[in-house]
């Protein structure tokens, strides 16, 4: 019977142990190169990683995996999550796999995984792969191993790729801009990116040392990029997390801009300049005022579960182009096939610079609701649905506020506990709900 390793975004956990260890990683290239084997003779697959120590040994596992299985490897070094999506598809390779942990901290790893079209690979797929696993090796002989080879290129490709995403027809020239790559995957990617555009760059973040990734630095903390704008007078400051597939975007007030924003930003550039939207895509945790926002300019919105993996199913299901979550997970499928902090800041600044208006006056009108979000500890095999005096109160809750506010309860996914959220314009009544919800949870 197969176990099962792959989560919401591929597999990742703890480094030496299970299953982040070498000789999983052994047998997981080994059985993944099976899967592709079963496609075709001769399969192509190019691996990239963030700047984790723990990478060298991933990557050399992997590697080794993959060859005694027949397939051909192309290795391409320190290079972001959406960098070897974009790279897999370029080069019509087979399939691309990132060794990250995204905005974890250095002790931890893992791997995604990318179709021949960069785009993240189904569960049926996964569970071929967890399926092989559970089989013995078949080991390929001598004349059918697959080759090594290394992709020197690689960053500068990637370079020219995200600049071929901002309008031809303008340049970032009167910016200063920071960049905090976290010092991650983006070290020696992002900086570059936006000097070429014609920014003014001050990088921070880009000195890793296989230990630091996160630390400190990048979208999951904004101190220092709060501090290096402020310091350095410049004009905005952009933050990416480790393997870059996310941002965060403060102004020179120091205003801190979350991804629901910044999507509200992207949409209404798109709509400005004529193009069609036919929809966009958010998460249950997608802000009301930006939904609101997308209403009343005729847009239809949805949400999905949280993650950017959902967002990307039902963007693709529905056949739209634009969506996000407020984390920094933003996707442009006019530009890229998945999230990209890089890309997804240059579409943002593009509409700056179409319109010589800042990001704060683009969002005039916009104000997002505050929110209260309050923890419920369950108890062992407690169905907190079938709790009815806490349905009896969320319907109420939701009744009173009306179009002036939301409620969101939902089970953590990792921990014991249950999430009530309120929304309201005013932040007291979000408090007061949000309480009432909580009580009614616990009796």
């Amino acid at each position: 019977m197969s176990r099962t390793y792959f989560g919401t975004d591929g597999i990742r956990g703890t480094v030496g142990h299970p299953p982040i260890t070498p000789d999983f990683m052994l047998r997981l290239g080994h059985a993944v190169g099976r899967v592709l084997k079963r496609t075709g003779s001769r399969r192509s697959v190019l691996i990239g990683k963030d700047t984790r120590i723990s990478g060298y040994v991933i990557e050399s596992a992997l590697e080794a995996g993959f060859a005694s299985a027949g397939a051909d490897v192309v290795m391409c070094g320190p290079l972001p999550t959406p960098g070897v999506a974009y790279l897999t598809r370029a080069l019509r390779l087979d399939l691309g796999v990132v060794i990250s942990a995204s905005h974890n901290p250095f002790g931890d790893n893992g791997m995604k995984f990318f179709s021949a079209r960069g785009e993240k690979l189904p569960d049926e797929w996964e569970q071929q792969v967890e399926a092989t696993l559970a089989e013995p090796p078949q080991w390929v002989d001598s004349a059918s191993l697959g080759k090594v080879k290394r992709l020197d290129d690689a960053r500068g490709r990637y370079v020219e790729f995200c600049k071929s995403t901002f309008g031809n027809d303008l340049s970032l020239r009167g910016l200063k801009i920071v960049v905090d790559a976290a010092h991650g995957a983006a070290y020696h990617v992002a900086p570059d990116v936006f000097h070429e555009l014609g920014a003014a760059v001050v990088a921070i973040g880009c000195s890793p040392d296989g230990f630091n990734i996160n630390d400190g630095f990048g979208a999951t903390d904004p101190t220092a990029l709060l501090r290096a704008v402020r310091e350095h007078n410049a004009d905005y400051g952009i933050a990416l997390d480790g393997d870059a597939d996310r941002l965060q975007l403060v102004d020179r007030a120091g205003r801190l801009y979350n991804g629901d924003e910044l999507l509200y930003v992207i949409v209404a550039d798109r709509l400005d300049q004529g193009h069609k939207v036919p929809g966009v895509v958010g998460t249950l945790m997608t802000n009301m005022a930006i939904e609101l926002a997308f209403k009343a300019r005729d847009i239809p919105f949805v949400r999905t579960k949280v993650g950017d993996r959902y967002i990307l199913e039902e963007l693709i299901a529905r056949g739209w182009q634009l969506g996000g979550e407020g984390s920094g997970h933003l996707l442009a499928l006019d530009r890229h096939t998945t999230g990209d902090g890089i890309v997804s800041a240059l579409q943002v600044l593009h509409a700056v610079c179409r319109t010589g208006r800042t990001l704060e006056e683009q969002l005039a009108g916009v104000s997002l609701f505050p929110q209260k979000l309050l923890n419920v500890r369950l108890q062992a095999g407690q169905d907190w649905k079938a709790n009815t005096r806490l349905a009896q109160e969320q319907a109420a809750v939701a009744s009173e506020l009306g179009q002036r506010g939301r409620v969101l309860i939902r089970a953590s996914g990792t921990e014991p506990l249950l999430r009530v959220m309120v929304e309201a314009v005013d932040p007291a009544v979000a408090g007061r709900c949000a309480q009432r919800l909580a009580d009614s949870a616990r009796t």
